[in-house]
């Protein structure tokens, strides 16, 4: 495997364009469009929040029929909590992007992800989908991810490349987010493209499996939101062997997947609002996997914890604290506590260190955080980042 340029479009059969249609108040690009020029295998992972926008559960019903040819987002307006006016414009943008594509209403896939509780300015948008269509392009990935992006700093995107059945096939993949992220979704909305074969079926069991090992292991301040998903289409343009269960090809197509899955939510943790640095929370030696996941969420969505790190200020007593009230099965006289590779707590007791050698791992922009039970077999990761004043800053005037 190896890394490519490309992003969404670098496999086979792609193209995609970002545009302006004046949803944004700065001017941005705020539509993006995706479209396989084939009918694709398509799965998805939805935000766990009960509350969910009226794109996103529109595109809910639409993926159950395990198919797609195109995805349509808009930043700066999340359709959501706008009861059927909400749904009525879901629709109507899904119905003009088929008329666009010549395919089947269903087959349209929609998110919006900005303010809720504000309708669409359809008036913007229909007009908008013209323009989107019409600059659809193999180069247009750069622009896509461009257009999906709320309080991001950088585009979020990715390509990979490898061998299966002697034939070349290619995963890419886009993101965004940067606040309100927590597992089991956040305001965070992610597209993934492939050119191999496969089934929606098996293609949803392996987004799942990717999934939890990446976008399910980030947290920057601990909210989840209502718009959120990933959504994967496999179109078969690499005109390679359809990949099955239990193979060869098939442990090698989902290593690609759950690297791409993995560096997208890394980046997504690494731009939190207002973050300065990315943080890997580790929890080794527990009992049960659950008690290794309730460690590191504790961690990780501590603000006391998240601050030490910003000011650089050596209290690593705020990580044991936050490992003591997490529910976890633990006995605290066994636990083993590490930054970087300064060890801090010794079976449940600190030991002394040095101020210089300590504010030396704090500097640095990534940090890994280890948290050793003593209990099991059992580890876990996440991955958040520190907590600054500018995060207060952004999310005070977040709607103005």
């Amino acid at each position: 495997m190896k890394i490519i340029s490309g992003g969404i479009t670098a496999p086979e059969g792609y193209t995609a364009s970002g545009i302006s249609c004046g949803i944004k108040k700065g001017g941005g690009r705020d539509l993006a469009l995706l479209v396989s020029d084939t009918t694709a295998s398509a799965a998805g992972v939805f935000t766990l929040n009960s509350v969910k926008g009226n794109s996103l559960k529109l595109t809910m019903e639409h993926i159950h029929k395990g198919s797609a040819r195109a995805v349509v987002i808009n930043s700066g307006n999340a359709n959501a909590c706008n009861g059927p006016n909400g749904y009525d414009n879901a629709h109507s943008l899904c119905q003009k992007t088929a008329s666009l594509l010549h395919c089947p209403k269903d087959e349209i896939l929609f998110n919006s992800t900005g303010v809720i509780g504000f309708p669409l300015s359809m008036d913007k948008l229909l007009p908008g989908l013209d323009s989107a269509y019409n600059n659809l392009s193999r180069d247009g990935a750069g622009d896509c991810a461009q257009a999906i992006m709320t309080t991001d700093t950088f585009q979020k995107e990715i390509a990979v490349e490898l061998e299966l059945h002697k034939k070349k096939v290619r995963i890419g993949g886009m993101a965004k987010g940067s606040g309100m992220i927590h597992p089991d979704m956040a305001t965070m909305i992610s597209v993934l493209t492939t050119d191999v074969s496969m089934d929606h079926v098996l293609l949803k069991e392996s987004l799942k499996k990717s999934c939890d090992r990446s976008f399910n292991r980030i947290s920057v301040d601990g909210d989840t939101s209502v718009c959120d998903m990933v959504v994967i289409l496999a179109n078969g343009r690499a005109d390679s062997q359809k990949i099955e269960r239990n193979t060869s090809s098939y442990a090698r197509f989902m290593q690609a997947l759950e690297y791409v899955c993995e560096e997208l939510a890394k980046s997504i943790a690494r731009d939190g609002e207002g973050a300065t640095k990315l943080l890997e929370i580790c929890c080794t030696g527990a009992k049960t996997a659950s008690d290794a996941h309730k460690v590191i969420n504790s961690v990780a969505r501590s603000p006391l914890v998240k601050t030490m790190f910003f000011g650089m200020d050596a209290n690593p007593g705020r990580i044991i604290t936050a490992v003591g009230y997490s529910t976890a099965d633990i006995e605290p006289s066994r636990i083993d506590i590490f930054i970087g590779d300064l060890q801090f707590y010794k079976a449940g007791n600190a030991l002394p260190f040095s101020e210089k050698d300590a504010k030396d791992v704090l500097m640095q922009k990534e940090i890994k955080v280890v948290i050793d039970l003593n209990m099991g077999q059992y580890q876990d990761r996440i991955w958040t980042c520190d907590l600054s004043y500018d995060y207060v800053k952004i999310n005070g005037s977040y709607r103005t």
